[in-house]
């Protein structure tokens, strides 16, 4: 009974943890979007620019933001946008989506990936914080 309750009594501090871990992830997530903000946008005044809009990313069709002008290539990809896929993009963008025309060269570090993929999550669709 007493290893029961020990259980019991570290299952909030381990959901505090990664709850923590995540809110962690996405302030850093949000320095390395510092890197995106040149063409992207996020939140609910967020438009379109040089790139489309990032809100509701995870679980998005590819070339699907009414309103921008995206490639051929992104149109066509057939990519609906889940974690791995983003992940594997973001390191080399047109590998990924060859002929698409966005000119980022890529990130490397796993921990900033970790933490971009935080912070765009965020983001609903409608740009509101989740």
């Amino acid at each position: 009974m007493k290893k029961m309750s020990l259980l019991l009594a570290a299952v909030p501090a381990l959901f505090l943890s990664v709850s923590g871990a995540s809110a962690q992830d996405a302030a850093a997530g949000e320095k390395v979007f510092l890197k995106c903000r040149a063409c992207h946008q996020v939140g609910e005044t967020a438009k379109n620019g040089v790139g489309p809009v990032l809100n509701g990313l995870i679980g998005r069709k590819s070339g699907s933001v009414e309103g921008y002008n995206y490639s051929e290539a992104n149109k066509a990809s057939g990519i609906t946008w889940d974690e791995a896929t983003f992940r594997e993009y973001i390191k080399n963008p047109k590998a990924k989506i060859p002929g698409t025309k966005m000119v980022f060269a890529g990130l490397t570090n796993e921990t900033e990936i970790d933490g971009l993929v935080a912070y765009l999550k965020q983001f609903a669709p409608d740009g509101k914080k989740l």
